[in-house]
């Protein structure tokens, strides 16, 4: 390989879907992070996930990529507790909000990454083992320009599909109806996925989704949102 494509090939493989904000923890987050963490938190480092093993029982695993404040992510955790949960996000100070959530809650059904969702499907994840892969309102990177960054690329969605059961499911939701119109481009081209709807519909919002304050504040301005909720197949 020249000295060239191997340049091109690091650059293509470094374009993230995120920035990482310079936001301070506050005094709570960061004790929660610091006391919590050897009971939720899961280290990329620790490799390949035995979900049995991690939370010491058999029960469907969810995964939320970037759950912001942890606010819905708590919510679903607490109103189903027959299901395992894994949220992964990169930004400290929502890692230790969630994690002073969990421990105030008494959860045992979450467990956290404070990494790259790409690194830790790819590293972390086995294969076929998700139940259901949920992304709510991520960064719609709205300049044209800087579409390449949307995480909803065919590439992320053939390895979720290698990551997700089949009959699993794939649920996005987004307030951006340009990037809505992408991921159902992007879902209904990759092979492996089908939708729940008929052919380029969106879904009502299933009751399993909390409405966030995020959310809310959109609809009071009128922004509407689209529900994406696809099916792993073979």
């Amino acid at each position: 390989m020249s000295v060239e494509s191997k340049s091109s090939d690091i650059k293509k493989r470094t374009i993230r879907s995120f920035v990482l904000r310079a936001g301070r923890m506050t005094n709570s987050q960061q004790r929660a992070y610091q006391e919590q963490w050897a009971t939720y938190g899961v280290d990329l480092k620790q490799g390949m996930v035995d979900f049995t093993e991690l939370f010491e029982r058999e029960a469907p695993v969810i995964l939320e990529i970037g759950f912001g404040m942890g606010d819905s992510l708590i919510e679903m955790a607490r109103s189903m507790p027959g299901q395992n949960f894994i949220g992964i996000d990169v930004h400290r100070p929502g890692v230790g909000r969630l994690l002073k959530l969990a421990a105030e809650h008494e959860l045992n059904n979450i467990r956290v990454f404070c990494d790259d969702a790409v690194e830790v499907l790819r590293h972390c994840i086995p294969d076929a083992s998700l139940h259901r892969v949920q992304l709510f309102f991520p960064d719609p990177w709205h300049k044209k320009k800087h579409h390449k960054r949307r995480i909803v690329q065919p590439q992320f969605m053939a390895l979720v599909k290698e990551k997700t059961r089949i009959e699993g499911v794939f649920h996005a939701a987004t307030d951006w109806e340009n990037y809505a119109e992408q991921m159902m481009e992007v879902l209904e081209t990759t092979d492996g996925w089908k939708n729940t709807q008929p052919l380029g519909a969106f879904a009502e919002k299933p009751a399993y989704r909390p409405v966030t304050k995020f959310e809310k504040r959109g609809e009071r301005l009128g922004h509407g949102v689209w529900d994406l909720v696809f099916s792993r197949v073979e």
